[in-house]
């Protein structure tokens, strides 16, 4: 599969007035998945950190974000949510792989699911580039993959049920 399949299979997030954000991603390309866990001031901050973290060995580094922009599609509270967001590649990177500004856009009624999407438009428009061809198959781990593999040998006893994929997160959300 190509590094576009790149998707987010299951986030969460949590925040309050101590002003620290909590987040957790799955994200998934092909038969790899990555995980990672973040706290930081800010619930996007931690949800963006948590991101970075799941694809620093996709990415050799952590994407840098520079620009963002949040509109409100509406005039209630319950209006969607417009995120324009912009990245580049990693400080570390290097050759081909050095330049580059990626754009990535979404619309939700959730402010965070757009923010998350539209973080994930960016960087699938990095990794689509030809330069970081292959990335997400570099620094597979086979995950999922290994748990159809031991779906399989158990046989009749246990079967993955590919439809369910947001479960496989494990212990990963319920801290």
């Amino acid at each position: 599969m190509s590094d576009r399949g790149l998707r987010l299979l299951r986030w969460t997030m949590s925040t309050g007035s101590s002003g620290v954000g909590r987040a957790a991603v799955v994200l998934a390309a092909g038969d790899h998945q990555w995980e990672a866990t973040a706290e930081s001031p800010g619930a996007i901050g931690a949800l963006y950190d948590a991101v970075d973290g799941a694809l620093e060995e996709v990415l050799g580094g952590r994407v840098r974000l520079v620009a963002f922009d949040v509109h409100a599609i509406g005039e209630t509270a319950g209006a969607d949510a417009l995120v324009e967001l912009a990245i580049e590649p990693p400080a570390t990177a290097t050759g081909g792989r050095a330049g580059g500004r990626y754009a990535g856009t979404a619309r939700h009624v959730n402010l965070v699911a757009a923010c998350a999407e539209a973080y994930l438009a960016a960087i699938r428009a990095l990794l689509a580039d030809d330069a970081w061809a292959g990335a997400t198959e570099a620094a597979g781990n086979a995950r999922l993959a290994d748990l159809r593999a031991r779906a399989e040998r158990a046989g009749g006893r246990a079967e993955l049920d590919e439809s369910q994929a947001e479960d496989l997160g494990g212990g990963l959300f319920d801290r």
